[in-house]
This record gives structure tokens, C-alpha cells and sequence, in this order.
């Protein structure tokens, strides 16, 4: 349940990034400094000409559902819906550790809203793992 909370949560937040990308949300709320824009239209903010929150949508919406399919009946006590949850956030951590790198060491700038995400889906990384830990005693 906490992983699912936690994909939606961070389902909402790349959903807004990426509507601001697409130009449906006219300002990018990020608080004084403008870091957010400033990261969203660098142009490492694109990977293969797709917007990099909408990996975000995908991947938290990806991880949502694997966490509803582990809720139900059938398969609360199998250890597949937990062992993938690890392998998801595990790659998504990676991916999202290399775009703070970016943010840090190349843009010079932070986005509020990318760390949020990255708390969020270090989050969901940490608890699907304790749950894998667990379901393997």
C-alpha cells in the first residue's frame, strides 16, 4: 500500500512537469531562483526527443499498477509483484541519481519538483526492498 501511495504520488508529479512541458500548464511553480525552469528547458530534459517527465508518468504509473496487482487476493502472497517493484525503482533510482548528477554537476541548477521525485522514487526503492527482504525470510 505504501509503495502504491507513493506512485501516485510521484504519478502527479511528473504529470505536472511534463503538462508544463507540453505548454497545458502556463507556470512551472518551483519557488524563488527559477531553477526548475531552468533545468526543464536545458537539454537534458529531452532523451531521444521525448521529455523526461514523461519517462516519469510512465514509469510511476508503471509502478502503481504492479503495486495494485500485488494487492489483490491472488497475489498478496507471491513474491513477484515485490521482486519487480525492486527491479523498477532500482532502475529508476539509477536513472534519476545520473539526473541529479546532471542537475549538480552540468546545469548548475535544481528543480524543487526532480527532487521531490527523486525522494519519492528512493522511497518507493527502499520500501519494496525491506518488502523483498522480508517476504525471503
Amino acid at each position: 500500500m505504501a509503495t502504491a501511495t507513493l506512485a501516485l504520488a510521484g504519478f502527479f508529479v511528473s504529470l505536472y512537469l511534463w503538462l508544463w512541458k507540453l505548454g497545458v500548464v502556463g507556470s512551472l511553480s518551483c519557488g524563488p531562483g527559477g531553477g526548475c525552469e531552468y533545468v526543464q528547458t536545458s537539454p537534458y530534459a529531452m532523451v531521444f526527443g521525448i521529455p523526461v517527465a514523461f519517462f516519469g508518468v510512465i514509469g510511476y504509473l508503471g509502478l502503481l499498477v504492479v503495486s495494485l496487482v500485488g494487492l489483490q487476493p491472488r497475489w498478496v502472497q507471491r513474491r513477484e509483484p515485490t521482486v519487480a517493484l525492486v527491479v523498477l525503482s532500482g532502475a529508476a533510482v539509477g536513472f534519476t541519481a545520473y539526473l541529479t548528477y546532471l542537475e549538480a554537476a552540468v546545469i548548475h541548477a535544481w528543480c524543487r519538483w526532480c527532487l521531490v521525485s527523486a525522494g519519492i522514487i528512493t522511497a518507493i526503492f527502499a520500501v519494496s526492498l525491506v518488502g523483498a527482504v522480508r517476504r525471503g525470510r
